[in-house]
């Protein structure tokens, strides 16, 4: 008896698969792989610092303990629009919220350079 007939008298039919299955794989691989690296951040872009013509400095500041980003950004640009300020250093930096820790290291936007 033959491996392919060993059930019950019947063949198991080889799979093939189709132009069109092989596009969909392709497709689905494809998306899994975008997914995949969005997912690692796999050729994101960098913080705005890393994107200027590599001339650019940057002065950077450490949080002092109970100093939340508006009270920095009151203090390093006293007038400005604290909103403003606040929002340049989060893009800058990179950070997903305004919230600061002791300590933080934070890069400050050169136009508030003093």
């Amino acid at each position: 008896m033959s491996a392919m007939s060993y059930h019950s008298g019947y063949t198991v039919p080889r799979l093939r698969i189709t132009r069109r299955g092989r596009v969909v794989v392709a497709i689905m691989i494809a998306l899994l792989l975008a997914v995949t690296a969005a997912a690692f951040g796999v050729g994101a872009f960098g913080a705005a610092a890393g994107t200027q013509s590599g001339s650019a400095t940057f002065q950077y500041v450490s949080v002092e303990p109970g100093e939340s980003l508006w009270q920095l950004a009151v203090s390093i640009a006293p007038h400005a629009d604290p909103r403003d300020v606040v929002a340049e250093i989060v893009d800058l930096n990179n950070l997903s919220t305004a919230e600061v820790q002791p300590g933080q290291r934070l890069a400050i936007p050169s136009k508030y350079n003093s």
